[in-house]
């Protein structure tokens, strides 16, 4: 028993510093990660039996924003492109959740006419819708033109959800308080704005890179949205509007066209660093789950919303002459 007291006596606790480091090296990834996983919706609020629209809900952020909003008693209509997903995503969340009021509709963005065909089949079955949210969006896909003429990106991101909603407002106008939630990305800022000639050109972007078609459609989103709201004021109607970032999410299909996931090596070096900074779906979903379902936000309008929060945007989106300039051309575009 001395020679073993006398041996704790002796030891340095400090002879290795290993365990020091490796525990430092946890922590900080740890707060890391907390740090860059978002906040969760500060309320809890039930929004029973209102109407609410997702689309792209079939997997990811949609698919999460489906299952909180059942939880809180709303009848959510699930409009998916890719109808088996969207049937395999409705059974998955009724098996988690027994009783979720869930409804599945077909709807293309890449078609203005499958828009219209979604928005005479709601009209067909509800009075009133009292949530829409343009959730669906594309990222990295190659230089294509929709069936109507435009860039990919611009009709998907933008123009196809502009249809969706100007449609959907005399029903969003029933609700005691409609409410829009458009969904940018902090990758807006980069975007730049030129709808000369968008006819022509098929996009309001100089030239085409993906990336760019990206930020320049969801600055389109940004600028449409503050210029509805400034509408929407005008006659004096209790819908709102306003636009969010999920932040950057992993776990979604928005990725499949990026070069990173061309290569095996690539994709090895980069998931690591996607698991640390990235969101997962669920919280890339908080913030709109906020803007849907949080009272005291019933009056907020025209504003941009990163992790649950109101937060400002960039001086090029707040040009509201060259926003309802946007609008106004949108409008005519789409024989609005």
């Amino acid at each position: 028993m001395d020679e073993i007291k006398a041996a704790l006596a002796d030891a340095d606790p400090f002879s290795s510093w290993w365990p020091f480091i490796i525990s430092g090296i946890v922590f900080l990834i740890t707060t890391v990660r907390m740090y860059m996983g978002g906040q969760v919706c500060p309320n809890t609020n039930p929004i029973r039996d209102q109407v609410v629209i997702v689309t792209g809900a079939s997997g990811g952020i949609g698919k999460e924003l489906c299952k909180e909003l059942v939880r809180r008693s709303a009848h959510v209509i699930m409009a998916c492109r890719d109808m088996d997903k969207g049937d395999r995503t409705r059974q998955s969340i009724i098996r988690e959740i027994p009783g979720a009021s869930l409804e599945l509709l077909p709807l293309d963005l890449r078609s203005f006419d499958c828009v219209r065909r979604f928005v005479r089949e709601v009209q067909s079955t509800h009075r009133q819708v009292d949530v829409l949210i343009n959730n669906a969006g594309i990222i990295f896909h190659p230089n294509e033109r929709t069936a109507d003429g435009f860039e990919t990106h611009l009709q998907c991101n933008y123009l196809g959800h502009f249809l969706l909603t100007q449609l959907l407002l005399p029903l969003l106008k029933q609700a005691s308080q409609g409410r829009i939630i458009n969904v940018s990305a902090h990758g807006y800022t980069a975007g730049k704005m030129n709808i000369e000639d968008p006819l022509n050109t098929g996009s309001w972007a100089p030239g085409f890179h993906a990336r760019d078609a990206f930020s320049h459609s969801k600055l389109a989103v940004v600028m449409a949205t503050r210029a509805l709201a400034g509408r929407l004021c005008k006659e004096y109607s209790k819908v709102t509007v306003n636009v969010c970032s999920p932040g950057l999410v992993r776990g979604t299909d928005h990725l499949r066209y990026s070069p990173i996931m061309k290569a095996l090596f690539a994709r090895a070096i980069t998931y690591p660093w996607m698991w640390l900074f990235m969101k997962t779906p669920y919280y890339g979903a908080q913030t709109m789950i906020r803007l849907a379902t949080d009272p005291t936000l019933s009056a907020i309008s025209g504003e941009f919303f990163n992790d649950c929060e109101q937060t400002d945007v960039s001086e090029l989106a707040k040009d509201d002459l060259l926003a309802e300039k946007l609008y106004e051309v949108t409008l005519r575009m789409l024989n609005l």
